[in-house]
């Protein structure tokens, strides 16, 4: 019963993640990214892959809890091999204020940055991330929404072993706050019931691109999934897009160059 490793493997892939990095970077810069910077970091995996990619990658990983960073250590930057782990440093800190070189590329996943809840606090953390980048760095965020997004439901997932389930517990229209919980069952029924909580506040993808801008950056671009033709559903291919979906329930990717 260890929710990271059923975190891990209901919610995370960071494959494709890292995938979307890599070619979105050097699409927009014409050279690869070579220093990552992770923040909300929880386990690290997303930086461990970014290791993993090639010999010359550097990362750091921040995060305030220093439990998951731990666990992290143990199970993710402990599967590298020596030469790799000397280029990863995790770092128990306020992503408001990195101790860590000035990096290509950061990134703010799994909607971390939701816990902002006013537009204040969310463009001071903008600009620092701006501040932390080199003169051509670049931000990568993913944000989600739909008229599904706003609504009290519970979702669940059947998992290898486990079913992961996801409850969007209550919502507030006037702040648009909500508590959200991640709950895991195991195949023998045992129960793990908010092995996550959440309360975030609900940023429309307006109200995001407007923040990066006023914080500095010189662009702030949505990446919208393309849809397969045969099955209706996401294709798992990002673009720069002007116009989205009116889904139910979307993930996007936001990307700003600074």
């Amino acid at each position: 019963m260890d929710k990271h490793y059923f975190y891990q493997h209901a919610v995370q892939c960071v494959e494709a993640e890292i995938d979307f990095v890599e070619a979105t970077f050097q699409e927009l810069k014409g050279r690869p990214a070579r220093t990552l910077r992770e923040d909300f970091c929880g386990t690290a995996q997303t930086a461990c892959e970014w290791i993993g990619r090639n010999k010359a990658n550097q990362a750091w990983a921040v995060d305030l809890d220093p439990l998951v960073l731990q666990w992290g250590m143990d199970h993710n930057v402990s599967s590298l091999d020596e030469s790799q782990q000397q280029r990863i440093v995790l770092l128990n800190e306020n992503v408001m204020a990195v101790s860590a070189p000035a990096v290509d590329a950061v990134l703010a996943m799994n909607f971390s940055y939701f816990i902002f809840m006013d537009r204040p606090t969310m463009i001071r953390y903008f600009a620092s991330v701006r501040e932390s980048l080199k003169d051509d760095g670049v931000f990568f965020l993913d944000a989600f929404g739909g008229y599904e997004a706003a609504k009290e439901v519970r979702e669940e997932r059947e998992c290898d072993g486990f079913t992961y389930i996801w409850e969007q517990a209550s919502f507030n229209p006037i702040n648009s706050q909500m508590q959200c919980y991640i709950h895991f069952v195991t195949d023998e029924g045992i129960k793990m019931d908010r092995a996550f909580s959440y309360y975030w506040r609900l940023w429309t993808l307006p109200e995001i691109t407007g923040m990066l801008l006023e914080a500095g950056f010189t662009t702030a671009e949505v990446y919208w999934e393309g849809t397969d033709d045969e099955t209706g559903e996401g294709d798992g291919v990002y673009t720069s897009s002007r116009e989205g979906t009116a889904d139910a329930a979307w993930v996007c990717y936001l990307v700003a160059e600074k």
